[in-house]
């Protein structure tokens, strides 16, 4: 039974209940709260074009390119950790928005390692970002698809995926997939993501926008965006596709996962439902 509350509970909210040392975690998170805003990455704005130039993904939502001139911003070089999620939910008290959470995390925890992306849902994603702006004075939230697409691509670079030389290496420029020819479905279920800054850096010195997780961005999903968006900043839709038994806004999922080597190109674009999480979805930051 002690087993199974260890796991149900954040590690580091755990601690704070059992020892009452909230002013220790309050520290930590004052130091992790610099190192995340430490690891800002300035990204200069200009106009490119946004949506699948180069023909590198199949799906028709990637469709068609378009001219986009973005501002000036800044982008976290690496996806937000567990560890650091579970100290902010430490210090704020905030409760992870998917009902499933603690019954995913028991049934493998191996996944929620400190060193590991954190697993969060859009809101669980926004509302650290936003709290890492209120806690930094500066305007932080989940960056727009638009940005995430431009940074990822090195300033819109044609690069169909964002590691350093822009190709798909298995364990070289990003992590290989799983056997696509396994027949054991265990082959899926036990692969892992691998701790941020694994592998090279693109260009930008941004890392895991390819291969790690799909990364939540702020916009709503809507199919044909890409017919109607603005050059300027988009900022998404003002109504997107909602869930038809919820009712809850889908989110735009950028890049791609582990378990999705060829799937990871700079271009890919998925939706998912705000509240929910999943082992395979992850954030950065950005203002």
């Amino acid at each position: 039974m002690r087993t199974k509350l260890f796991r149900s509970l954040p590690f580091f909210a755990l601690l704070t209940v059992t020892t009452g040392c909230s002013y220790y975690y309050e520290s930590k998170a004052d130091d992790m709260v610099q190192r995340q805003m430490d690891a800002m990455v300035f990204v200069k704005g200009a106009g490119f074009m946004m949506g699948n130039p180069g023909g590198w993904d199949g799906s028709k939502d990637s469709w068609p390119p378009h001219k986009v001139k973005l501002d000036d911003f800044d982008i976290q070089k690496y996806e937000v950790t567990q560890g650091d999620f579970e100290l902010f939910q430490a210090v704020t008290g905030y409760e992870h928005s998917d009902k499933y959470y603690g019954d995913e995390r028991d049934e493998k925890p191996e996944r929620y390692e400190p060193e590991l992306p954190a697993v969060a849902s859009w809101q669980d994603a926004s509302a650290f970002c936003r709290w890492l702006g209120e806690q930094s004075g500066k305007p932080v939230q989940l960056p727009t698809e638009a940005q995430w697409e431009f940074a990822a691509r090195a300033r819109g670079q044609m690069l169909r995926y964002a590691t350093e030389n822009g190709n798909a290496e298995p364990d070289v420029t990003m992590a290989a997939g799983p056997d696509r020819n396994a027949r054991d479905m265990r082959e899926y279920h036990n692969k892992l993501p691998l701790a941020p800054g694994s592998f090279p850096p693109n260009p930008l010195g941004l890392y895991d926008m390819s291969g790690n997780v799909t990364e939540w961005v702020r916009d709503k999903y809507k199919e044909d965006y890409y017919d109607h968006s603005p050059v300027d900043n988009p900022q998404g839709p003002d109504e997107g596709k909602k869930d038809t038994y919820r009712g809850e806004n889908y989110r735009v999922l950028r890049g791609g996962s582990y378990l999705s080597f060829l799937g990871n190109t700079t271009v890919t674009r998925r939706k998912g439902g705000e509240p929910l999480s999943s082992e395979i979805r992850g954030f950065r930051c950005a203002y």
